[in-house]
């Protein structure tokens, strides 16, 4: 959303206000700081291993003493997180319009990815006006009955950001990756949805301690917070020379480390779309993608989590240059930079 907060403050056409979660504190601040964003409501919602009936209260009494303080004629929310469905929900109690930025995406099955899935449908049937980023994504809301007056393709604002922040001469913050040569291959892994806690992250570990293990390669995990996640990964990775893990680096550090690495190895949802962009091939962790653009362009590849197919499909693109190549130099079709700038336009189409 910074792309979107930093045009709208840029036309002056309109009083914008930001409001956050804090949701993922740590995450959150950095951006903030990346793209000189000030919030002027702060929820402030963050407590240990909270759950999603948690999450889902905070952001509804939070956002209603926003409305009680401020009640805005739209409002504004992106993605798939449970703050944007509490959002889009407190605002249709309080009868204030609902703009959904990256709206329409879709697996077709609920517990894939657990809850995004049902966030994002939840949050369009809430929506007042739609920006899908691709034209699959906007064919997705038709087939949902989404009026045509009211869907716009505008690109993915995540795109927009990434190509603001990527710069070759960027020098690392982390010592574990100061001290990577960047002269052989690096495979770059994340690895943090709810589907793939227990056994699945245990296969995803056993298959890299192999590639580790056959080929001169370095692979860098970078493990997601949740104290869930990083004790598994530290006791399957954490004793291996050529296996590097760092924490959650900052936006900035991932951009430029995602620029920097030979291929990407990931369940989330977003990092598909970014390493598409930077001509990175992306092998996914998942049976299914609310993005099967990429898969149908040739950039992405849905390997599941069986410890064997990890294996080949990393020696696939390891070994074969060719197939490699193909997978790079495939077309980027989740936008060009300009999707904020193109919401703006609609926006001002719109909101009188």
């Amino acid at each position: 959303m910074a792309p979107v907060v930093k045009k709208l403050k840029a036309y002056d056409l309109w009083q914008t206000k930001v409001v956050v979660t804090g949701q993922h504190r740590e995450m959150l601040d950095q951006v903030l700081d990346v793209f000189s964003i000030t919030p002027d409501y702060d929820l402030n919602i963050m407590s240990i291993q909270q759950s999603l009936t948690q999450i889902t209260v905070r952001v509804l009494e939070g956002m209603e003493r926003v409305f009680t303080a401020w009640c805005p004629d739209w409002i504004l929310v992106h993605g798939d997180t449970t703050t944007a469905f509490g959002a889009a929900l407190a605002a249709f109690y309080h009868r204030i319009p609902v703009a959904h930025v990256e709206a329409g995406l879709r697996t077709g099955s609920m517990d894939n990815p657990f809850p995004e899935e049902g966030n994002r449908k939840l949050t369009d049937v809430l929506t007042s006006l739609y920006f899908a980023p691709t034209q699959q994504t906007a064919d997705n809301l038709r087939a949902e009955g989404v009026d045509e007056k009211k869907l716009f393709v505008t690109g993915n604002t995540v795109i927009d950001a990434l190509l603001t922040v990527v710069d070759s001469s960027y020098q690392f913050s982390s010592p574990t990756l100061r001290e990577l040569s960047f002269t052989r291959p690096l495979v770059l892994v994340t690895a943090h949805r709810r589907e793939n806690w227990g056994d699945p992250l245990h296969r995803i570990c056993q298959a890299l301690v192999e590639v580790s293990r056959v080929f001169q390669v370095d692979i860098v995990f970078a493990m997601h917070k949740n104290p869930r996640t990083q004790l598994v990964v530290q006791e399957e990775l954490g004793n291996l020379t050529n296996i590097h893990l760092i924490d959650a680096p900052s936006y900035i550090e991932f951009a430029n480390l995602l620029q920097r690495c030979t291929l990407l190895v990931t369940d989330s949802g977003g990092l598909q779309e970014e390493a598409a962009a930077l001509n990175k091939p992306v092998l996914v962790l998942r049976e299914s993608t609310e993005r099967p653009e990429g898969v149908a362009a040739g950039c992405l590849k849905l390997i599941g989590t069986k410890k064997e197919d990890i294996v080949t499909e990393i020696t696939n693109l390891i070994l074969d240059n060719e197939l490699y190549q193909k997978m790079a130099m495939s077309a980027n079709p989740y936008g060009d930079g300009q999707a904020a700038y193109r919401i703006c336009k609609i926006l001002q189409q719109h909101i009188k």
